[in-house]
């Protein structure tokens, strides 16, 4: 890894830690950095962890050569970084330690030892001349400890910022997208001293900064601006992205689907970004993150023990703990017979700065009811009040029809619960794949078929051909087959798997076996490998734009028989919704559809 000339690169990736500081989950690892300058004299800037004591002092012995070091240069003393400060000064018994006056009292706490005939206390402003090279130093208390210094290398305009700018991550991991996981680790581990970062950015706008070496992380050479924006806005305390991020936990649902239902109401009223976080099983790390991140969040949660969901505590405890501050907050709450959590979290974030509480607070006695609907409504329409909706000239470029030209088939799924075998419609197939074969079904979730199949990881898809009558769909698409025998008094063949093919009006059937599940919100996906197939007709593919036309009966018109009536019309299965405004997360009772599948009648 390049860095300049005289300035190597001699840090380690740790792809063994699981819980950064035992508690952030690192997927990709750290990286714990440090940097040899070769100069008349030699400075090298930091060690590692504890488990890389052999890799970095043979990665430090190659940069060197025959050459000595003259300087050990300790930025912060946090263990990862210094832990073979010891082991070093035996190796080098003639190097001297450079660090804060209260860097060597920790180093006592660690070593026994403050190495005090060794040492070179230097402070904000002083300077280690190396030769053509000059380190000038920063004080950097608290952050994020109150040892921490910063060097400035005044010839190459290198800063090592110790903790600062540094992301999760090892190095020798992929990654594009460096705010993500420095915001993660920003929150985490900085947020709470914003005051003292702005500060330390004020001494760094005086500087001609070129390179940035932290103690995690890449190098950062190009784009610097970006980098000391960011950190400018997140120290500041200010939003990054202007939207609503709403943060749930769940008992038995209800919250949850309150929750969900939020988000379409909140997309209705030009929300221009929304982020949803299960707090019981999503990262908490993340989800502090995404509180600090967006301009405004929702908190949803039910009375519990007399207070609220422990999960939905602790993330508040997080947020105050890390000064949250300057952002506006709405608030849900569930309670079956004494709802009080709305309360309990407002009390619990009063004496944050600058947070303004929404007028519209949503009380669920239970489960979801006309008013609390109207509840969501009315936050919905007070978060989102400084938002434009969407005109008509967005909607023009938002046309749900435009769904129907993608090229769906229409499918019978079968399957078995171990009593009787059922049946349902799927307009999702996708081969992914053909060596292996591999197929994509989607199914939602509120379909009994669904059940079936993440309860026993097989299916069969049956092809339906343009042979097939509106009866078909009825049958397998109109009723549910938990209360229903779709296949009494049937006689019809089973594949290799056990479960039933269609005798008539499909073209192929295909055996599927579930390799992968990933739920999808409304709908799970099933990735599955193809176990046995055939063909049964040359009959063409029934595909949805077909039905369409020439199977699903003509939807009646206001004033035709029964339809005398106002509302919304299913335009897969005939429906019909009576009242003046659909409601934007409506589902069909029949077909499952949502409200972009309805159209008004005229």
């Amino acid at each position: 890894m390049y860095i300049t000339d005289d300035i190597r690169y001699i840090g380690v990736n740790d792809h063994k830690i699981d819980l950064f500081e035992g508690q952030y989950v690192v997927p990709d690892g750290m990286a714990y950095n440090s940097y040899v300058i070769l100069d008349y004299k030699v400075a090298v800037m930091d060690t590692v962890d504890r488990n890389f004591t052999h890799e970095w002092l043979d990665k430090l012995a190659k940069v060197l050569g025959d050459r000595k070091p003259d300087y050990l240069v300790v930025h912060h003393m946090e263990p990862d970084h210094s832990a073979n400060i010891l082991n070093f000064m035996k190796l080098y018994p003639e190097a001297e330690i450079v660090s804060s006056a209260a860097a060597f009292r920790v180093m006592n706490n660690y070593f026994g030892t403050d190495f005090a005939d060794r040492r070179v206390v230097v402070g904000e402003g002083d300077t280690l001349p190396l030769g053509r090279h000059v380190l000038q130093f920063i004080t950097a208390p608290m952050v994020h400890w109150p040892e921490v210094i910063m060097s400035y290398e005044k010839t190459d305009k290198v800063l090592f910022s110790a903790d600062g700018f540094g992301k999760f991550g090892a190095l020798d991991a992929y990654d594009d997208d460096w705010a993500c996981e420095a915001r993660r680790y920003y929150f985490g581990i900085v947020g709470k001293f914003g005051d003292k970062v702005q500060a330390l950015l004020k001494k760094a706008a005086g500087l001609d900064i070129r390179t940035i070496c932290p103690l995690h992380g890449p190098i950062l050479k190009e784009n610097l601006g970006y980098y000391l924006d960011l950190y400018n806005t997140w120290s500041a305390y200010e939003p990054e992205t202007d939207g609503v991020a709403i943060f749930y936990t769940s008992v038995y649902g209800h919250t949850k689907e309150a929750a969900e239902k939020l988000v379409p109401l909140l997309k209705a009223e030009g929300c221009p970004k929304i982020a949803i976080t299960d707090l019981a099983r999503d990262d908490m790390a993340e989800a502090v993150e995404d509180a600090f991140r967006y301009s405004k969040i929702v908190l949803a949660t039910t009375t519990y023990n007399g207070g609220i969901f422990p999960f939905m505590q602790t993330f508040i405890e997080e947020l105050k703990e890390r000064n949250y501050q300057k952002r506006t907050i709405g608030l849900i709450e569930n309670g079956s017979w004494a709802p009080q959590a709305a309360k309990i979290m407002k009390n619990m974030l009063e004496g944050g700065k600058d947070l303004t509480f929404a007028e519209n607070t949503v009380r669920i006695l239970g489960a979801l009811n006309d008013a609390s609907n109207a509840a969501l409504k009315g936050l919905a329409q007070e978060l989102c009040a400084e938002y434009e909706k969407p005109g008509a000239e967005e909607l023009a470029k938002q046309d749900p029809k435009a769904m129907f030209k993608i090229g769906y088939g229409l499918y019978v799924v079968t399957t078995n619960d171990g009593k009787k075998d059922n049946g349902c419609i799927v307009n999702t197939v996708v081969q992914l794949t053909s060596t292996p074969n591999r197929v994509a079904v989607c199914i939602n979730k509120q379909n009994y078929t669904h059940h079936i199949v993440e309860q026993t990881g097989i299916l069969n898809l049956n092809v339906l051909s343009v042979e097939a009558p509106f009866s078909v769909f009825q049958e397998y698409g109109f009723v549910s087959g938990r209360a229903v025998d779709k296949f009494a008094g049937k006689t019809l063949e089973r594949s290799g798997n056990g479960l039933l093919y269609l005798d008539k009006y499909i073209n192929a059937y295909l055996s599927l076996k579930v390799e992968e599940h990933t739920d999808m919100g409304t709908h799970g996906l099933f990735i599955c490998s193809v176990t046995e197939s055939k063909v049964v007709s040359s009959a063409e593919t029934m595909t949805y734009s077909y039905y369409q036309s020439n199977v699903k009966p003509r939807p009646p018109k206001a004033g035709e028989g029964e339809a005398k009536k106002k509302g919304w019309v299913c335009t897969v299965c005939g429906y019909v919704y009576e009242g003046e405004e659909l409601p934007p997360d409506f589902i069909c009772p029949l077909c499952k559809h949502g409200a972009a599948d309805f159209e008004k009648l005229q």
